[in-house]
């Protein structure tokens, strides 16, 4: 099992704020969050619009990128793009987001966008729209040499694996594919024989992090308030890497995404050094045969 390179996802380092939270802005500068997460052994980080669109009225672009570089962070993403196959206002919203996206990503070297589909959207999902949307977005994402993950959750209109490569592999295109989350592998029951399945060309983001045994409130809850470090959930990271390698998994790098009421009240430091201990503690033992 190789050692991989680690990037923390916005929520690991964020602190005490979470998805869909009235603010979910870090109460943590940039500056502070990077420096913490290169004494941890990061190598990269992700931002959410908000945060990076604030941390750019503070700094300056040139700023966020010196910050970057400063730290050593030669891995950057960005998250999470919503509603990208809808009408009317709430598609007016998304394609603002997306221009930002594009644009500060662009600049600072984005090597991957995160999206998803609305938990709050309760229509019968329709895969050819989200397949010629999808398609759109990649082409438009290209511009900046960077990468599209639809990040699949088992309370969203996008479920599963198998519904992901469904937009995905519609749509084709070289520079779009899964973001495969262990959280939401373990949740949607996916058994890791499927993820060793995934074609490697279509893999292009991971994030690690466990699951408690019991789910606490709806999924979306459990998402949100519930995660667990890796190693310390009733999944199988170790499985899930193994998976991973597998399917032909060629990424530099693994992100992170630890979303929890707990990690998330810790001081800065151990945020990010518990995270990342517990993290690269699952590409040392010896390969587990995927389940």
């Amino acid at each position: 099992m190789s050692k991989k390179e680690l990037l923390a996802a916005y929520w690991t380092l964020a602190g005490d704020v979470y998805p869909c939270a009235a603010n979910e802005i870090s109460p943590f500068p940039l500056r502070d969050r990077c420096e913490a997460a290169m004494r941890a052994g990061w190598s990269g980080v992700g931002l959410i619009l908000d945060d990076l669109e604030y941390s750019v009225e503070k700094y300056g672009l040139s700023g966020v990128k010196s910050i970057l570089d400063d730290t050593g962070l030669k891995y950057f993403e960005l998250e999470i793009l919503m509603d990208w196959y809808f009408d009317g206002e709430a598609r007016a919203k998304s394609d603002h987001a997306r221009q930002r996206f594009i644009e500060l990503g662009g600049e600072l070297g984005m090597r991957n966008l995160k999206i998803g589909a609305s938990p709050f959207d309760k229509t019968p999902p329709d895969f050819a729209r989200m397949t010629d949307e999808f398609g759109k977005l990649c082409q438009d994402v290209a511009t900046v040499n960077a990468t599209v993950a639809i990040e699949f959750m088992p309370f969203s209109p996008i479920r599963n694996v198998a519904e992901a490569l469904k937009v995905a592999g519609g749509a084709n295109q070289p520079n779009g594919g899964l973001m495969v989350d262990h959280w939401h592998v373990a949740r949607a029951n996916t058994p890791y024989s499927e993820v060793a399945q995934i074609p490697a060309r279509f893999i292009k983001g991971v994030e690690m992090d466990d699951v408690a045994a019991q789910v606490k409130g709806s999924l979306f809850d459990d998402s949100t308030f519930n995660r667990q470090l890796c190693g310390e959930g009733a999944g199988d990271c170790r499985a899930f890497v193994d998976a991973l390698e597998q399917a032909g998994c060629a990424l530099p790098y693994y992100g992170v995404e630890l979303i929890s009421e707990v990690h998330r009240t810790f001081p800065l430091d151990e945020m990010a050094k518990r995270a990342y201990d517990t993290t690269i503690a699952q590409f040392s033992a010896a390969p587990t045969t995927a389940a």
